[in-house]
């Protein structure tokens, strides 16, 4: 009882009109922020905290307007995942394999419908969970040192290729070049530059919004000049609006096992809602018995990177409420902001200052009915982007494109690489080789390659500590299974589909 009469005294904190109303704004700048390519959720948190400065908000209010810009974001990155196959941002990335093809059948709707609704159930039990089990769950984090954080990743890494393409190969191939795009800039180790040639622009690394937005945005646009504007990449009819009850029905299932998956990532710190939208994914992918329909337009593959990177969101602010340690990268934004605010998150967090985290935790569970309520009713404005011809459509997200990243760099040589990218893209993209991996390598593997050291630097050299516990040892035979199985798969199943082609495909 204690816990329900703590977040009483939360409501009664959010419920106040200037709170409620920052928690409704931050919803809708948090979801066009997020529908914007090239812009995300920490982007979008760190442009507007001099807004909360300048607005003379306390502590509870600033954080509540912030944390509720960060759902909303997480809610909009799907908007442009969905209707232009550009990701918002990196975890909506998943959401395109699926959600894009989708929309290409007509079903623009039904997409956006329905991973909205399980952005909210993902987003709901990922708050719930931070406000019943905090503090157990962020004991978790403790049994995972740098050997676990290293099988974790080369887990995302090796299976890849049964998410991504289906050619083992070129998908390895991907993720080799987004691991060594990571390794470009100042090493962490000796402060020594990498691979950067000499330019200065390079020591703090590539940017994986540059990376992002170059190969996802401006491709796009080399390939639709290829095309003369014969043919349109998003000519989506939208004839009506319908809630699809059946796919969310259908999909229920795979909502809850995505939002555990992706709340477990989320509170892992350091891993954030990139890798809980992509182990989602393939959780979920291995988990159906029939998977032949994903990366086709299969509304499970929607639903599950939704509620898996909406839950991940939630479970990030775990370790930063209750260790003081970011889950994400827009976590730790908001780690700089309760510091500015001479706020110490941490375990006595919660007996000090209990007005701050459980006002949150009530805006939040306010936030998600809002978001729910504004991102069902809106769905014919997001599609309505796509009656707009292509020959406009395409060079103005591109401009748009270039103004958002320009304005968080000032740097002409950022938007240099973005074109850079966006040939990169397009050439792989004649070549059939996946492009997910390489964000994914260029997101983790700065992360990767810092568990390692640090591996090494604790166990002396020793290779063999890598193997010591029973979790990195569970990961490491996960890994070699996931790169594997593939392989021998495709081939079982590659068998009988051929007899089904001949027959008509069963109606949904």
């Amino acid at each position: 009882m204690d816990t329900f009469s703590l977040l009483a005294q939360g409501f009664a904190v959010a419920l106040t009109p200037t709170t409620l109303a920052l928690a409704i704004a931050g919803c809708i700048i948090g979801t066009i922020v997020g529908a914007l390519p090239g812009l995300g959720p920490s982007n979008g948190v760190a442009i507007l905290i001099p807004l909360a400065f300048s607005l003379g908000l306390d502590a509870t209010e600033a954080l509540i307007l912030m944390t509720s810009v960060y759902y909303g974001a997480m809610y909009g990155g799907r908007i442009s995942s969905i209707l232009l196959n550009i990701p918002g941002d990196e975890p909506a990335l998943m959401t395109t394999l699926d959600g894009y093809p989708m929309a290409k059948a007509g079903r623009a709707s039904d997409a956006l419908v329905l991973s909205g609704f399980a952005s909210f159930v993902g987003a709901m039990l990922a708050t719930i969970g931070l406000m019943m089990l905090a503090p157990i769950l962020a004991k978790v984090a403790y049994l995972f040192g740098p050997a676990e954080y290293f099988g974790l990743y080369l887990l995302a890494f090796s299976t890849l290729g049964g998410i991504a393409s289906d050619n083992q190969r070129k998908a390895a191939l991907a993720a080799c070049i987004g691991l060594g795009i990571a390794m470009i800039g100042l090493d962490n180790s000796t402060g020594m530059g990498r691979f950067t040639g000499g330019n200065l622009h390079l020591l703090d690394g590539v940017d994986f919004l540059v990376a992002i937005v170059g190969l996802f945005a401006v491709s796009e646009v080399f390939v639709f000049i290829e095309s003369h504007g014969k043919s349109s990449a998003i000519g989506v009819k939208l004839e009506s609006i319908t809630i699809p009850i059946k796919d969310i029905g259908r999909t229920f299932g795979t909502m809850l096992r995505s939002s555990f998956i992706g709340f477990i990532a989320g509170i892992l710190p350091g891993a954030g809602a990139s890798l809980g939208s992509f182990l989602a994914y393939v959780a979920e992918k291995a988990y159906v018995r029939d998977n032949s329909r994903f990366g086709t337009g299969d509304a499970r593959g929607i639903a599950a990177p939704e509620a898996g990177n909406n839950a991940a969101a939630g479970g990030a602010l775990v370790p930063m409420l209750t260790l003081g340690v970011p889950g994400s990268g827009t976590t730790a934004v908001l780690l700089a902001l309760l510091m500015t605010l001479n706020i110490t998150p941490g375990p006595l967090l919660f007996t000090e200052r209990p007005d701050v985290v459980w006002g949150l935790i009530a805006a939040l569970l306010i936030a998600n009915v809002v978001l729910l309520i504004l991102n069902v009713p809106m769905v014919r404005i997001f599609v309505k982007v796509l009656s707009v011809p292509p020959w406009i459509l395409l060079p103005g997200v591109c401009m748009v494109s270039f103004v958002g990243i320009y304005s968080l760099s000032g740097s002409y040589f950022d938007l240099v690489l973005m074109i850079l990218f966006g040939l990169l893209g397009y050439f792989l993209r004649k070549l059939n080789v996946p492009t997910v991996p390489i964000i994914l390598g260029i997101l983790l593997g700065n992360n990767m390659e810092d568990s390692l050291r640090r591996a090494m630097v604790i166990s002396g050299g020793d290779w063999k500590y890598l193997f010591q516990s029973g979790i990195s040892i569970g990961f490491w035979i996960a890994a070699v299974t996931g790169f594997l199985a593939p392989v021998f798969l495709r081939k079982i199943i590659k068998k009988p589909q051929a007899h089904v082609d001949t027959t008509p495909p069963e109606s949904t």
